[in-house]
């Protein structure tokens, strides 16, 4: 082959062939599986010989057959499907049935068992409040578990110092968060498309005809919905446009939130409320407004808070992207912490109810 015959080979009619494993094999003095697996940065090769294998097949110009591929995938996947075993699910809560009792966590779940079935896994749940991390490290790798699905949740579990996530071996395993709430480990996560999604509510409560809609939240980094509330108010005109009412968590007593929102309600006059939090609809009913009869009522997760109008997450989406993506992870032996962390967002779906009813005529 010359130097100049990128990402081909001769035959020998002169034809210009497709670089194949083997050429580069041939090229090092290896075998081909050893270029195979190199290529997929498997750790039964050796670093040295792995940076040999990847520097040659840049030099020769060498890329995959994209149908090949395919195929090496169903026969490894049809091989694999009865010797695959556990992912972990990690349950931070110090009362680890908390978790599953909320609506949209218990989908996850089921969506990722579902997932991990059809790819041949099976999902086991462990609890921080029975197992150290450091016992469940040494339980992992004892049973070579590889993945590990982690519920980041909205509790002072993961700001009290109650699990120092840092006392843990991430780079020996592949990690997808649920959420991004958490700051350790820095893995890649999975949640809905909180900011695309309060954009399509905006419009479709737009389209029921209420024209000054406002939003009520709560001010945390793990939630982007104002963001999006924030964009879609630019396609109004500014009279129309209401400010953002957010709480900090558990930072007022709950009478005194009461005051701030009556507050906002009597100088903003919105005509209807999307809210991310389920307390909106007693403080309303508190605070003697009738829903719809007063103002309409949305939220950005019809699963739990209470409230029939609004975002479907799709939460079991969720959790079938999360093994998808944990399962092609190790697939590619892409263990420890990703130098660059990868979102996927899942977009939601509006379902109509009773607390929004059309107002249009």
């Amino acid at each position: 082959m010359s130097e100049h015959s990128v990402g081909k080979s001769s035959s020998a009619d002169g034809d210009q062939q497709r670089v194949t494993l083997r050429d580069i094999a041939r090229a090092i003095g290896v075998s081909h599986v050893t270029v195979s697996l190199a290529l997929r940065g498997s750790q039964q090769i050796s670093e040295p010989t792995r940076l040999k294998v990847q520097k040659k097949a840049e030099e020769m110009g060498y890329a995959p057959d994209p149908m090949l591929a395919a195929l090496s995938h169903y026969r490894l996947k049809k091989k694999d499907m009865v010797t695959r075993t556990t992912l972990a699910w990690i349950n931070p809560l110090q009362d680890p049935a908390q978790l599953r009792k909320h609506r949209e966590f218990d989908l996850y779940w089921k969506g990722a068992a579902d997932a991990a079935r059809k790819l041949g896994y099976q999902i086991e749940e462990f609890c921080v409040k029975d197992l150290s991390l450091q016992r469940m490290e040494s339980v992992f790798k004892a049973r070579n578990i590889k993945g590990i699905l982690l519920a980041s949740v909205l509790s002072k579990v993961f700001h009290d110092g109650t699990v120092d996530w840092d006392h843990f071996s991430w780079q020996d395993f592949v990690t997808v968060r649920f959420g991004r709430k958490a700051t350790h480990p820095q893995s890649h996560f999975v949640t809905s498309a909180q900011a695309s999604n309060t954009i399509m509510a905006f419009s479709r409560i737009t389209d029921k005809g209420y024209s000054h809609i406002g939003y009520v939240g709560e001010y945390t980094e793990a939630r982007v919905f104002c963001a999006g509330f924030l964009f879609a108010q630019l396609g109004v005109p500014e009279e129309l446009r209401v400010p953002p009412l957010m709480f900090y968590q558990e930072e007022l007593p709950q009478v005194e939130n009461e005051n701030v929102l009556n507050k906002w309600i009597e100088k903003h006059r919105p005509d209807a409320i999307l809210t991310d939090r389920p307390y909106v609809q007693l403080m309303l009913k508190k605070l003697g407004y009738r829903v719809p009869e007063d103002i309409g009522l949305a939220t950005t997760s019809i699963h739990d808070t209470g409230i029939n109008t609004g975002i479907d997450q799709k939460p079991e989406e969720i959790g079938r992207a999360a093994v998808r993506l944990l399962s092609a992870e190790i697939n590619h032996n892409h263990f420890g912490i990703p130098s660059t962390r990868n979102e996927m967002l899942i977009e939601g779906t509006w379902v109509d109810g009773s607390m929004l009813p059309d107002r249009n005529g």
